[in-house]
């Protein structure tokens, strides 16, 4: 029997790595951070536990890692469901609507990822997070940036304050509000991208 190429060899390692982030998502959805397990996450993936070291150097960052795959991967399906557009300004809205979206269909994930990110060791830079700001710029840049390297962390930073804002125990802000100062602050008009039910706040 041949040994395996590289290129199936990379391939298998890319699969199980996938694997490893879906588990962590389902996981800590389900039962929360602090009840989850490597182990836990091991077990659901299908892998041994061994690889969860292999690829990440906590839980903390196979979270982050994880959370960032399912915003790139929410972004992307939204940008490009039909019906399909090149307009700049749709594709924004869609963005917003999309982060927004996800901290409203899981609040319990995101709070826990932006708790994760104000911890010491801060906001891990990884493939999914360089995944999802890429495609961040490239619709900012859509949207008519001059200046896509200032405009595109503001945009970053805006949005992350509203996912905050949608999951702050006790005093949450309501979704329409926040996507209504969000549209304002771009010039984009409420029809856009895929406006809450109940309509204008």
């Amino acid at each position: 029997m041949s040994p395996r190429s590289a290129s199936v060899n990379e391939e298998l390692r890319r699969r199980s790595r996938e694997r490893l982030l879906q588990a962590t998502v389902e996981l800590v959805a389900e039962r929360g951070y602090e009840a989850t397990t490597l182990a836990d996450i091991a077990d659901r993936a299908g892998s041994a536990r061994g690889l969860v070291s292999y690829y990440f150097p906590g839980k903390r960052q196979l979270l982050q890692s994880a959370v960032h795959r399912l915003m790139h991967r929410t972004l992307a399906a939204a940008l490009e469901r039909e019906p399909a557009t090149e307009d700049g300004r749709e594709r924004l809205a869609r963005a917003i609507d999309a982060v927004l979206g996800l901290a409203v269909e899981q609040p319990l994930l995101m709070r826990t990822h932006m708790a994760g990110i104000l911890q010491a060791e801060g906001f891990v830079r990884c493939p999914e997070q360089q995944r999802l700001a890429a495609l961040l710029r490239d619709t900012v840049r859509r949207y008519g940036s001059d200046d896509v390297d200032a405009d595109y962390p503001m945009l970053r930073a805006l949005l992350m304050g509203a996912v905050f804002a949608v999951l702050l125990p006790g005093a949450p802000m309501p979704l329409a509000r926040l996507r209504a100062e969000l549209f304002q602050r771009y010039d984009l008009d409420w029809e856009l991208g895929r406006p809450p039910a109940g309509g204008r706040p």
